[in-house]
């Protein structure tokens, strides 16, 4: 079995980071980079990008809203082409600062507030693929399974790649907890590890009631920000390998 191990990087800006990305950049096999906006700036952009070629790493797109002060998390009313130029603008960006490296950008995965906007607005998730699918239509699309994303990536015949948040409470319809909710976060070593053995192995995971639901992807994404995000990562990678399975990057699994 082959699976991609992701987290999204590059979130600080100038003198500020988040996490260790150079650490990070040696156990995932897809890093999804910020873009500007919601966090990273040129130079961050540039460090990630040779860092992800340095180690063999997949280049991803990682747009949010234009709110570093809420990193991203707060939704702000745009208009349907407002928010689709400024996700055309950040993607842009990073694929010239990649192609300027000699690499490409080969996926693509939604910020927070961006995303969910996206995700509960059919007529904004085909704005949302179509134009990516205009920029290059070999973009890998990250998605949560039969999301509203999904539906409009597989109709602008885009590939995608269902994820799996390792760090993050579902509940019993599928959907991520709210994070400030009690349980949002999923941070100690043997949740995770329990977690991702079970869905490496059943392909389930149990929702923050008790119920076991399916989680149908091929992609396990640990959030640099979640508190120990370095060695949740170290702890999935190593259930990932315990059980047998590969790590490839997000372009070689996407369907």
């Amino acid at each position: 079995m082959k699976i991609d191990l992701n987290s999204d990087m590059g979130e600080g800006f100038g003198p500020y980071r988040l996490c260790d990305d150079e650490a990070m950049m040696k156990i995932v096999s897809s890093a999804n980079i910020a873009c500007g906006f919601h966090g990273g700036d040129p130079e961050t952009m540039a460090r990630m990008v040779r860092l992800a070629k340095q180690n063999g790493v997949g280049i991803g797109a990682h747009p949010g809203l234009p709110d570093r002060l809420g990193f991203g998390r707060r939704e702000i009313p745009f208009q349907p082409d407002e928010l689709r130029q400024q996700m055309l603008y950040q993607l842009g960006a990073l694929m010239a600062i990649a192609r300027s490296e000699g690499v490409e950008v080969g996926h693509f995965s939604f910020h927070a507030a961006m995303g969910n906007m996206v995700n509960r607005d059919p007529a904004l998730a085909d704005l949302m693929m179509d134009a990516i699918a205009a920029v290059d239509s070999r973009i890998v699309v990250f998605v949560t399974a039969r999301s509203e994303i999904e539906k409009a990536a597989k109709r602008a015949k885009l590939k995608t790649l269902a994820l799996f948040l390792a760090d993050r409470a579902y509940d019993a319809s599928g959907a991520l907890v709210a994070r400030g909710l009690p349980g949002a976060l999923v941070k100690d070593e043997t949740s995770v590890r329990t977690r991702v053995r079970r869905f490496l192995v059943d392909g389930t995971v149990e929702a923050i009631d008790g119920s076991v639901i399916a989680m149908p992807a091929r992609s396990i994404l640990v959030h640099s920000d979640t508190p120990g995000a370095l060695e949740l990562a170290r702890i999935v990678r190593s259930e990932i390998e315990a059980a047998g399975a590969t790590l490839s990057p997000a372009s070689e699994l996407a369907s």
